[in-house]
């Protein structure tokens, strides 16, 4: 039976093109827009690569201080804040101390090159995973003896030294040289927390160690030892920020300060959580809503699209009904149809979005976008495409399937 209906749903399609070409196009639209967004999604919340293990990872990003008057001020924490506090945890696996990444200036054959730099201890490398195209990452005792040594991402390989081997190579950053140990593939600038052009030591910043101030410029990630563990990393952190003595009473009463997911880091800073509540929830509510409102008026039109094209056939249906068809079965026969049609345009969706893809990947909107569908987008777009067809598909059966078996010879005027 399945395969019946399969052939008069493509019978149909061909023989009404021009409804078939706007419910395509408005299918295959719709869900391109939807699977690439859910793409960038991935790219920027999902586990790749250097973050991979994210069900084992928290990232502290943010220090909020806030006075009796109301008045609060928020920024990165300082290196003093998370080498005294944050790293003395007892349930992290891991802890690492990195900086943010700052924009410096190269030259290279008197052009000037802009690279962002960020400076990284040990722990950064044996916590995320970087694939290495070339050497290794800097060993503790260059982290402790503050060596000239760096990391750099293919890119920046490319425009030094082209396709030649770079380590052991010399590059010069901010009018300083540094040693070549090791060269990785290109981190998205979406990865915030992993992405640079250039990583070094963080030694080379210890004029920094010394202040005391609980605000800086730097971040920490915390790896678990099993995703089991991060509510009670989150416990303890929570108890060690009421032991946090604040230098300056008179303007600080409260400290805020959370260890996050990567979603959590964003939905907090975006929406403003407050406490223990990242607003991650709102988050996700707020997309649901705007998937809604952009799938509603597509589906709407395909719905009027349908209605259109069944009352065409509802002599067809007439005489199915007077040869004992129910109501039932010829829903479920417009419903297949509705969802054949749905696979087709979410076929030409995926192959418009795989196009879309390539063009910001190569347009450099995004630094170093590598989106692509993987498993978890592709699965996504296929639920999109049911979704979508049966939401467009069930109310004109429905309302078709409910005709007398005369009124639907006549044409179903009423």
């Amino acid at each position: 039976m399945l395969k019946n209906y399969i052939k008069i749903a493509w019978a149909v399609l061909k023989r009404r093109k021009f409804f078939t070409f706007i419910s395509l196009f408005g299918i295959s639209f719709t869900l391109m827009v939807l699977m690439v967004v859910t793409s960038l999604f991935d790219h920027a919340f999902g586990p790749q690569m250097p973050e991979r293990q994210t069900e084992r990872l928290l990232f502290v990003n943010m220090m909020r201080e806030q006075g009796e008057q109301g008045y609060s001020s928020s920024g990165p924490p300082s290196y003093y804040f998370l080498d005294r506090y944050v790293k003395k945890l007892q349930t992290p696996e891991k802890v690492s101390i990195n900086s943010v990444f700052t924009t410096v200036n190269s030259y290279v054959n008197n052009q000037k090159l802009t690279l962002d730099l960020k400076h990284t201890d040990r722990a950064f490398w044996e916590i995320l995973d970087f694939e290495f195209l070339e050497g290794r990452a800097f060993t503790q005792q260059e982290v402790a003896n503050a060596s000239h040594v760096a990391v750099i991402n293919q890119n920046t390989r490319q425009k030094y030294f082209g396709d030649a081997p770079a380590i052991g190579q010399r590059i010069e950053v901010n009018q300083v040289k540094y040693t070549v140990v090791g060269v990785v593939k290109d981190v998205p600038v979406l990865r915030l927390n992993s992405y640079s052009d250039v990583w070094v030591p963080i030694t080379l910043r210890r004029n920094e160690f010394l202040n005391d101030r609980l605000r800086g410029s730097f971040f920490a990630i915390i790896q678990a030892r099993k995703p089991g563990d991060l509510p009670k990393i989150k416990e303890e952190y929570a108890r060690m920020m009421t032991q946090v003595e604040i230098k300056n009473p008179k303007d600080v009463s409260t400290l805020y300060s959370f260890p996050d997911t990567i979603l959590e880091t964003f939905a907090r800073t975006t929406l403003g959580g407050r406490g223990e509540n990242s607003n991650v929830g709102y988050f996700y509510t707020l997309l649901a809503l705007a998937a809604f409102l952009f799938m509603l008026l597509p589906t709407i039109n395909l719905v009027n699209i349908n209605i259109s094209r069944i009352m065409e056939r509802s002599s067809e249906i007439g005489v199915r009904k007077a040869f004992g068809a129910s109501s039932k079965v010829i829903i479920g026969q417009f419903v297949v149809e509705n969802v054949f049609l749905t696979l087709i345009g979410g076929l030409l969706g995926l192959a418009f979005s795989l196009g879309v893809m390539h063009l910001i990947n190569n347009s450099g909107v995004i630094a170093y976008a590598d989106l692509g569908l993987n498993v978890r987008v592709f699965a996504w777009g296929l639920l999109l495409c049911l979704v979508f067809g049966l939401i467009s598909g069930v109310y004109p059966a429905y309302k078709m399937s409910r005709l007398h078996a005369v009124e639907a010879l006549r044409g179903g005027s009423k």
